[in-house]
């Protein structure tokens, strides 16, 4: 998969945790990686109710976690381009960006990277195990695709959002 010349090469990531999310109409898959940025391994997957509960369990997670940044899959089309899913996407994560630095008193920056086919490629992974759910697969698929551009030395944004502290 070839990247979008909008992809920027991004290497101030903190050391630590990241957390990726398969963000759906139902259901959040989610993710999170060792210290050192190498193995991505699926959470859980979350039932969506509202979306201040659902920011709260994350914030739960990001804090128990000890997670520096999230991965937010962005749904991009198959031909790279970004069409209304996408934009859904990203507004719904600068909602969880402001959440998450009022419920945790510090900003976690939120990238973005492109999840196409991965709910294919965590059902191939899977192979029919039902004990892990295909969405929190799925974002360890994108999880670990981050992570393997980012030490490759390939672009590893497709967009960023860093608040500032609150005062």
């Amino acid at each position: 998969m070839s990247t979008p010349p909008e992809a920027k090469k991004h290497d101030s990531w903190p050391p630590g945790k990241l957390l990726a999310l398969d963000v759906g109409l139902a259901r959040i898959g989610v993710a999170v990686c060792d210290p050192l940025g190498l193995i991505a391994r699926p959470l859980y997957v979350l039932q969506r109710r509202t979306r201040n509960d659902d920011f709260v369990r994350l914030a739960e997670t990001v804090a128990r976690e000890e997670v520096q940044a999230v991965i937010c899959g962005l749904p991009l089309n198959m031909d790279g381009s970004e069409g209304q899913q996408a934009a859904t996407t990203r507004t719904w994560a600068r909602r969880l960006a402001n959440a998450l630095r009022a419920l945790l008193a510090r900003p976690v920056p939120v990238e973005f990277w492109d999840e196409r086919l991965s709910s294919y490629a965590a059902r191939e992974l899977l192979q029919g195990d039902t004990r892990t759910g295909e969405d929190a697969a799925a974002a360890a698929v994108i999880l670990q695709a981050y992570l393997d551009a980012r030490r490759r030395g390939d672009a590893t944004t497709y967009g960023r959002i860093d608040l500032p502290p609150k005062e």
